[in-house]
């Protein structure tokens, strides 16, 4: 109840209380009161009726073809460790780090002296059963043996090819051989040292082409199938791009719920590209016409887990809260946004958290160009 209307509530009261007829005043006092508090409640209510100024912007529509750019990263195509399948001491490691070599060049050596002597002396023996062998099938089809003689015969050849092949292979793993043209990254062993089957010797990269590798957010992955072309930059060659050709892009998100774009990239010697050079990756794609539309990051708000924004609703002269899908947000402080608004659209820019659902506001006049800061 307001004070001024309490107090004249009483004051009445105090009149009523002092004429004789005490239930007439009483029952008249009560009408007072309700016509007072009825008086009360209404300008209560009233002043419930808040009407908010707001700032809106127009929903723009974006329908151009879009060029983003991300940090990337130069590998080779083929970065591998390369091991003997034998063990023992080097021999040779003419190679040095950084040089070049061709496919099928010998790029390290095994001390041959062991596999070598294993290896003739199981050629000696598989000589030996192979002729047993052969004479013992020219006499099984001429029907002087048994067919239990010729099954040990036929098997036991079989067993020692089978081991001559393998120490034959054994002696030439000896030689570990370049498997394409590429350069030495890095040397695991020296010379005269011990290696173990399978312990990398050398490092060595590919000479063929680079792999550029980037990563991308949901928003860009969702929007594959509108790729249009790629290039990359480099800071050490200004004004220059370079095509890249895509080969994948991971199908899952890594602990920054970014997905990896690998692009193969043409070496071009005479530019002297190197790995693990940084580069700028740009993909180029249009995307679908109609359906993107661009708001202020400011007027985005997130509610039960949702992204929405407050459309200003010129006939009623209020607010209405609506759903969004929103995208990638660009660098000129706006928000990509696919589902949910339509270009010409009203927007509240500002002070997003302070609405409600049908609450009547009043647009913020826009500064005129002529008179900032409303000096004038």
């Amino acid at each position: 109840m307001c004070i001024n209307e309490k107090n004249r509530y009483f004051v009445l009261l105090k009149v009523l209380l002092n004429k004789k007829d005490m239930v007439k005043s009483y029952m008249l006092s009560l009408v007072v009161f309700g016509v007072v508090c009825g008086g009360c409640r209404h300008d209560e209510e009233k002043n419930t009726e808040a009407v908010g100024t707001v700032k809106v912007e127009t929903v723009e529509s974006y329908q151009n073809e879009l060029t983003i750019a991300y940090p990337g990263k130069v590998k080779a195509s083929s970065d591998v460790d390369l091991a003997f399948r034998v063990a023992g001491p080097l021999h040779r490691l003419p190679v040095e780090v950084g040089a070049f070599v061709k496919e099928g060049q010998v790029i390290a050596e095994i001390d041959p002296r062991d596999y070598k002597v294993q290896q003739e002396a199981t050629e000696g023996e598989y000589k030996q059963i192979k002729a047993e062998a052969e004479r013992v099938m020219e006499l099984y089809k001429r029907g002087s043996v048994p067919v239990n003689d010729y099954d040990k015969a036929v098997y036991g050849l079989q067993q020692i090819t089978a081991k001559y092949e393998a120490h034959k292979n054994a002696l030439a793993d000896t030689r570990m051989k370049a498997p394409f043209s590429g350069y030495i990254q890095k040397k695991y062993f020296n010379e005269h040292e011990t290696v173990g089957a399978g312990m990398p010797v050398v490092s060595m990269i590919s000479d063929g082409y680079f792999e550029v590798e980037a990563d991308i957010p949901s928003s860009d992955y969702i929007r594959q199938n509108h790729f249009k072309s790629f290039v990359c930059t480099f800071d050490i060659f200004p004004g220059k791009e370079f095509p890249l050709s895509l080969i994948e892009i991971t199908r899952k998100a890594n602990l920054n719920q970014l997905y990896r774009v690998r692009l193969k990239l043409k070496n071009e010697k005479e530019m002297n590209i190197a790995a693990g050079m940084s580069v700028s990756v740009m993909i180029e794609y249009a995307p679908e016409e109609n359906t993107l539309t661009l708001v202020p990051v400011t007027a985005v708000f997130e509610k039960e887990g949702e992204a929405r924004v407050w459309v200003y609703d010129e006939a009623a002269a209020c607010v209405r809260e609506r759903k969004i899908v929103p995208g990638k947000i660009l660098k000129t402080g706006q928000m990509m946004v696919s589902e949910g608004l339509v270009a010409g659209e009203k927007v509240v820019s500002a002070g997003v958290h302070n609405l409600k659902e049908g609450m009547k506001v009043k647009l913020l006049k826009p500064v005129s160009k002529t008179n900032v800061g409303g000096l004038l």
